[in-house]
């Protein structure tokens, strides 16, 4: 019987041999896993970015020095902060996030992940959407400034000139740089925000009858729009535009490294502040969002909900979104921030008035489903 146990199998050596296996697969499996997640992924992630007080000091070459500067005009003290928004793109087409940073973007609820084409179209490099960022950012302060004063009364010419048009773009060799534009199928733009919309409401199955001044000689183009492959694509007919206002007196906003349209409302309400006596704000911290029209009609922007974020991070406890968001915002409201929904500046000035006084705050529109 000892002989016997002696020539036994022993079953150990098999299971130390299935365990050695397991532990090998699984090392396989993770050393896959990793080389994945440090794989590019065709998409770039949304984030909160620097939040400036538009009321307040910037950063020019060293020195602080407002935001918003009327040298020969008269202005007011001003308290509380009138703070605008920016958000950051992480990735680009020449250096794409990992798939392990979108996983980790995926479960935070201040970023946003969205295809890599919607915001860097085929054909566009980062110089360009830079380059397109600085000219949208300059025409947004010369329109909140148009917005401003119009407001406060002050009349004063402007004019649309045509800087450029794109490659293979419907305007292309139709329009020409420095062309006045006076009209879209007979109405009159105030600014870029107006003229988009106009060829917008166009529509893509007819030409636009666009008027013009070339040399001083007026004519009438026809140009038929596309759709464009933006983020939010509307149809367009290729060309940049630069908006000139002859104003009465000189207003100046001094802001490095940020481009878009987006914080068009709130320079304007900067400026407003400024001119007028008492302080707008009632000393709270109001952040808030939006392109604006000469007009005064706030549009909608990207990123909204990333740019709530900033705002509570920066420690506002108001904030005003366009009303064309209200679907994006609606439901992903960060806890201790108060949405309202404005559509016109002056919708804007009434809330201000609301949240300075701490009074008719229930009866303001905001972007809570009914």
């Amino acid at each position: 019987m000892a002989l016997f146990n002696d020539l036994a199998p022993d079953p150990a050596p098999s299971r130390r041999g299935r365990g050695w296996l397991g532990w090998g697969l699984l090392g396989f499996a993770l050393a896959a896993l990793i080389i994945i997640a440090m794989l590019p992924a065709p998409y770039v992630i949304e984030r909160p970015g620097p939040v400036f007080d538009t009321l307040g000091d910037v950063e020019i070459d060293g020195e602080d020095v407002p935001m918003i500067q009327i040298p020969v005009e008269e202005t007011y003290p001003t308290q509380g902060s009138l703070d605008m928004l920016t958000v950051n793109v992480s990735g680009s087409p020449s250096r794409p996030p990992s798939w392990f940073d979108i996983a980790t973007a995926y479960v935070d609820p201040s970023k946003a992940i969205l295809p890599m084409d919607l915001v860097y179209p085929p054909g566009t490099s980062l110089e360009d959407s830079n380059e397109q960022g600085r000219i949208d950012m300059e025409n947004s302060q010369k329109e909140a400034i148009a917005a401003a004063l119009t407001h406060l009364d002050y009349d004063f010419p402007s004019t649309l000139t045509v800087l450029d048009t794109a490659t293979d773009s419907p305007a292309d060799g139709v329009l020409e740089a420095d062309d006045i534009i006076t009209t879209v199928n007979g109405e009159t733009p105030a600014d870029v925000t107006e003229l988009r919309a106009l060829i917008a409401e166009n529509g893509l199955d007819s030409a636009a009858r666009v008027g013009i001044i070339r040399d001083g000689q007026a004519q009438t183009l026809s140009i038929t729009p596309v759709m464009s492959d933006e983020a939010e694509p509307q149809p367009v007919v290729g060309i940049i535009v630069g908006s000139d206002f002859e104003f009465p007196f000189t207003v100046t906003i001094q802001l490095e490294n940020v481009g878009g349209p987006s914080a068009g409302m709130m320079f304007a309400l900067g400026i407003i502040d400024k001119l007028t006596e008492g302080p707008l704000t009632g000393g709270e911290n109001i952040a808030g969002t939006g392109t604006i029209t000469s007009t005064g009609e706030v549009g909608p922007i990207g990123g909204i909900v990333q740019k709530m974020w900033g705002a509570e991070n920066a420690g506002a406890d108001w904030f005003l979104a366009p009303s064309a968001n209200c679907g994006e915002v609606d439901g992903h409201v960060p806890a201790d921030l108060r949405v309202f929904s404005v559509e016109t500046l002056d919708d804007a000035l009434t809330a201000l008035e609301a949240i300075s006084s701490g009074e008719g705050l229930d009866e303001l529109p905001t972007c809570s489903a009914p």
